[in-house]
C-alpha cells in the first residue's frame, strides 16, 4: 500500500469515527474499505484507492474538496468530486435530487465511474438483503445510473447489472 492510499484511509477512518451503516450497524469505515477492494480487483491507480475510500467524506463528514485536494492532490480531488452528490434537500424531492446527481455523475472521468460501479456493488448488498422495499426504489436509481456508467470499468459494470436482476 502505498503513502497516498495509506494516509487516504487513515483520513477516512478518521472521518467515519463513531459512524455507523444504516442496515449493519457496523462501523461505516467498513463500507469505503469494502469498495476500494472492489476497485482493486480491476484495473486502477493508486488515486482510485484513496478516492475510493474517501469517496462518502464530502458527504457525510463534513470535510471540503479544497481540504481533499490539499491533502490528496487535484486527481484525488477531482474523482471525489464526481463521486459526491451535488443535489441539496433544496433542489425537491428524492427524485429531482437523484436526477440532478445522474446528470453529475455522467459527466465523471472513467475512473470515477469505476468507484461509483463498486459503490453501487457494496451498497446493493445491504440493501437488497435488508431492506426489499426500500431496494425497489434503489435498484430503479442504479439502472438509471448503470446507463451513464457503461464506460466504467466493463467487470464491474456486469457485476452491478447483474444484481438488478
Amino acid at each position: 500500500m502505498n503513502d497516498l492510499v495509506k494516509h487516504a484511509l487513515k483520513f477516512a477512518t478518521k472521518a467515519h469515527d463513531g459512524q455507523l451503516r444504516k442496515y449493519t450497524g457496523e462501523p461505516y469505515i467498513n463500507h469505503p474499505i469494502a469498495v476500494a477492494a472492489i476497485v482493486a480487483t480491476v484495473d486502477h491507480t493508486p488515486e482510485m484507492i484513496a478516492a475510493a475510500y474517501l469517496h462518502d467524506t464530502v458527504e457525510d463528514c463534513g470535510v471540503t474538496l479544497a481540504e481533499i485536494k490539499e491533502r490528496f492532490g487535484g486527481k484525488v480531488a477531482t474523482l471525489v468530486a464526481y463521486l459526491s452528490d451535488v443535489s441539496t434537500p433544496y433542489h425537491g424531492n428524492r427524485t429531482a435530487r437523484k436526477a440532478l446527481d445522474l446528470q453529475h455523475t455522467a459527466l465523471a472521468p472513467k475512473e470515477a465511474k469505476t468507484i461509483k460501479l463498486a459503490d453501487l456493488i457494496d451498497n446493493s448488498k445491504s440493501i437488497s438483503a435488508l431492506d426489499p422495499g426500500f431496494w425497489q426504489v434503489y435498484r430503479v436509481e442504479k439502472q438509471n445510473l448503470l446507463a451513464v456508467l457503461k464506460d466504467g470499468d466493463p467487470v464491474l459494470w456486469e457485476q452491478a447489472a447483474a444484481q438488478c436482476e
